[in-house]
């Protein structure tokens, strides 16, 4: 039997700080849409329309608050802007905008992945981002429409425990992971944004019916299911579990914490397999909110060298906005592409929650 899924209910609450600078929020970012500059004085630029902020910004946040809030403190006291922020799993978070629709709160949303983006963009929900801005990211790594705009980027991995398995004697692809020598042995978070967007790569990649085929196969293995990417990984570091589907930077910040000698669990790139494939987060300005130069604002800081730098530093992510160096140890992102994959074909998420749910994954 799978092991009891938990279930984490988006919360809203305000960002750490409320302190203003000295103009205040109206005048700073008033400044920065007839100028064109960017926040934090380093990143591209973007225009905006006429519309007055108000210094305010209501953020849903499909990234662990942990992550996240430091990140919007010092977003609030580099431009004076305040953020309420709503956290919960990017997939739950997308559920609950498409039910909102032009009625939710939310100005900006921020994902763990791009499949909740794509939905929100094929639903109407989103606002373009303005061209310069856009453009300022590879296109490999964001929408081909400027519905949204990548921010980070994360490759899926295997984490295997090192004192049981070399990495040869780990697979080379997801597929093998459905053997009966595995049986019991494999853990993931179904729930997660990135497990789900990784099925949606597959159902690209290899087909429909191969997808339906490894997540029946995956299903009747007996895997272990977790509600996060780091409480699986805990699982591996602690010698409970054999191997994990999780993104990479789970276990760059466990190292920098414990120390990676310390560390029991190791990584296992896939470069070309489903399995490996480099997803992106991102960031979307909700229909209601186009124009808004607050939202605009937060947009611009998170691809602006200091905003890319503080994910370089904090959650061992790749960069996307070019000239700023990945965490040392890194594969290269080039590395790792799979040929012909394009992430705007990882809007069908709901596909892939309805065969996560036929076959009991969720």
């Amino acid at each position: 039997m799978h092991a009891p899924l938990l279930s984490a209910r988006p919360r809203l609450r305000p960002a750490a700080s409320r302190r203003r600078l000295v103009y205040g929020a109206g005048l700073v970012v008033a400044a920065l849409a007839l100028t064109g500059c960017s926040p934090a004085g380093t990143g591209p630029k973007a225009s905006t329309e006429a519309i007055e902020s108000d210094g305010k910004l209501t953020l849903y946040a499909g990234r662990d608050e942990a992550l996240i809030a430091p990140l919007i403190e010092q977003f609030t006291e580099d431009t004076g802007i305040e953020v309420e922020a709503r956290y919960g799993p990017s997939a739950e978070l997308n559920a609950l905008l498409l039910e909102e629709g032009e009625k939710t709160p939310a100005q900006v949303f921020l994902s763990q992945d791009a499949g909740a983006l794509g939905s929100l963009a094929n639903n109407d929900l989103v606002a373009k981002i303005p061209a310069d801005l856009a453009d300022s990211i590879p296109a490999d790594y964001t929408s081909t429409d400027a519905s949204w705009i990548g921010v980070t980027g994360r490759a899926r991995v295997i984490a295997y425990d090192g004192k049981k398995f070399t990495e040869d004697e780990v697979p080379d692809t997801v597929d093998e992971l459905t053997d009966a020598g595995w049986k019991g042995k494999v853990g993931f978070p179904p729930g997660n944004a990135s497990f789900q967007s990784f099925v949606t790569a597959y159902r690209v990649l290899e087909g429909e019916m191969a997808a339906e085929s490894w997540v029946k196969g995956i299903s009747e293995n007996a895997p272990v299911l977790t509600e996060k990417n780091g409480a699986t990984l805990d699982l591996v570091d602690a010698g409970q579990l054999e191997l994990a589907l999780i993104n990479h930077y789970y276990w760059y910040e466990k190292a920098a914490e414990v120390g990676a000698d310390n560390m029991r669990a190791q990584l296992k790139f896939l470069p070309g397999d489903p399995g490996g494939i480099v997803n992106v987060s991102g960031a979307a300005i909700l229909k209601q909110a186009a124009g808004d130069p607050d939202a605009l604002a937060f947009i611009e800081y998170l691809v602006s060298e200091k905003g890319q730098q503080y994910f370089v530093d904090k959650t061992f992510e790749y960069p996307l906005l070019p000239g700023i160096d990945a965490p040392k140890g890194l594969p290269t992102l080039e590395s790792l592409a799979n040929t012909g994959f394009d992430l705007a074909d990882l809007d069908s998420l709901e596909k892939t929650q309805e065969l996560l749910a036929q076959y009991g994954l969720l």
